[in-house]
Order: structure tokens, then sequence, then C-alpha cells
């Protein structure tokens, strides 16, 4: 028997590694900026793990990918002119928003120039993720912040309420006894929503394949995050009548980590509440089977 031939890579490596490498230096007045910002900026320290984890899904995938045969379309050369000139505009303009997602857009019109449709269609799920490192416009941010404050000062009044403890609520500002506490745009929930945005369109892609189970657990993120932070204010406040230094410095940061990876769980626990009906269906039938199982003579 002869040994069957190794697979060869199809994929235009060389050409993909001198494209992205001019993408780099092209943008390179962008992407270091934004790579900055993902260091001071609390709302976007995911933005370090989304080009990592969008890379692992599309290794995930190399074995499926250097099967294929590369059919480079020019239409993809209009889609990086596309975010040149998207890119171009948005400096003029001093418009970040633009000028960061015009680099994510250059590399998807890079892939399909080089690649292909196809490929460029296997490749849509991590390409998608790379949004996710680009923080959304002050605009818009503006504009869901207040409201999240509003709802997690509510909550957090709610709560406190129930725990006995005094409180009067005058906006964003809760009136304790030990003094003023206040829901400011750090406390907004914010942060949590769009790191568990992320977390859960990973999290369902790689650990759930079922599509309408995956659309259930993105949607959870919102009341998740919601009902995570309220309770985060909560807790501010309950350590506060412990002792107000609590509710500043390390032990205010501290209970934001608690909280996501509360939320974090809560996901899973989602998860897992969608499971379990296919669960009690399949015991359900693997009983079913061995009570008319005929028996031994």
């Amino acid at each position: 028997m002869t040994p069957e031939p190794a697979l060869s890579p199809r994929i235009p490596w060389a050409s993909l590694t001198w494209f992205t490498a001019l993408v780099l230096a092209c943008y390179a007045p962008v992407i270091v900026p934004l790579v900055r910002q993902w260091a001071w900026d609390d709302d976007m320290g995911h933005g370090f793990f989304v080009p990592v984890v969008a890379a692992y899904i599309a290794w995930q995938r190399r074995h499926e990918l250097l099967a294929m045969t590369p059919k480079p379309n020019w239409w993809g050369l209009l889609v990086v002119g596309w975010g040149g000139l998207q890119v171009f505009i948005a400096t003029l303009g001093v418009e970040l928003f633009t000028a960061r997602t015009a680099v994510v857009i250059t590399i998807i019109g890079l892939i399909w120039l080089l690649c292909g449709t196809e490929i460029l269609r296997r490749l849509a799920f991590p390409l998608f993720l790379l949004f996710f490192m680009v923080p959304i416009p002050a605009v818009i941010y503006t504009q869901i912040t207040f409201p999240l404050q509003i709802f997690a000062s509510r909550l957090a009044d709610f709560a406190l309420t129930v725990l006995g403890i005094p409180v009067l609520r005058e906006g964003n500002i809760l009136e304790l006894p030990s003094g003023p506490l206040s829901v400011v745009e750090a406390c907004s929930g914010i942060r949590s929503l769009l790191s568990l945005t992320f977390l859960s369109l990973v999290y369902g892609y790689l650990f759930e394949k079922q599509t309408w189970r995956r659309v259930v657990i993105f949607l959870a993120t919102i009341p998740v995050a919601l009902i995570a932070n309220g309770g985060r204010v909560t807790l501010t406040g309950v350590l506060s009548q412990i002792s107000p230094d609590l509710a500043h410095g390390f032990f205010h940061e501290s209970t934001g980590m608690v909280t996501f990876f509360a939320a974090a769980v809560m996901l899973f626990v989602v998860h897992q509440a969608l499971l379990l009906p296919s669960r009690i269906a399949a015991r359900r039938k693997a009983k079913a089977g061995s009570a008319v199982k005929p028996a031994d003579h």
C-alpha cells in the first residue's frame, strides 16, 4: 500500500501575509490608538481577546479551509477600496468609529479578493467578531448609558428596600443612611453588556449547535447584564452601610469583576435550562426502549 499524499495547503499564505503586512502598515495610525484604548478604557478590556478568539475559531476550521481551492473574486477589491475610502473620509472628519470599522471591512475585502466567496463564507463568524474590538460611537454610548444608570438605580432601590435598608432615589442618586451613592456611567452596566454580548456569541458558537438556542443565549445577555449590574449597585449599597470606604476603590472594582463572573454563570445556567427538555426527553426515550427490550431466554 502506498501512503496517501499529505494534504497540500491551498490557501495563498504568501499573498495573505504580504497584504496583511500592507494593511497593518497603512492602518497603523488607526490600529495603534485603538489598542491603547483597550488598555485604558475599562469598557473595552475585552478588545485584546477579540482578535485572539477570532483567530482561534478560524484555526479550528483550518482542515476544512485547506481542503478548499481558493477562487479569487475581484469584488473583494471593491470592498478593499471601500475600506480605504471610508478611512480617508473618517480621518478628514475625525470620526474614530468609521475609521476603525474600515480596518475590519478591508480585511473582509482582502480575504474575498484572494480566497473567494466560499472561504469568506466559512470565515464569516470570526470576521464578524472583529467588530467587537471597535468601541461604539460616543453618541450611541451616551444615549445608552443614562437609561441603564436609571434602571440600575431603580433595581438597587427596590432590592435595598427589600433588605430593610432605608433609601431615597433621586434620578441616578441613592440617598442612604451612610451617605449618597451615585450610579455613574461606569456603573451603568454598559461595560458588562458589551463584554457579555461578545462572550455569549462565542459561547453559543463553541458549545451549542442549535441555532435557536444560540439566539436565545444571545438575547438573554441583555436581562442578565441588567440584573447583574443592579445586583452590583445593591451590593455596593450594602457595603457602604458597613463602611463608606467599601463603596470606593479596590472593593468597588472587585464587585465589578464578581458581577461579570456572576453574569457569565447566569448565561451558563440559561443554556443548561434550554438543554433540560431535550435531556428529559432523551432519558424517557431510553427508559421506554429498555422497557420494551425482550427478555433473554
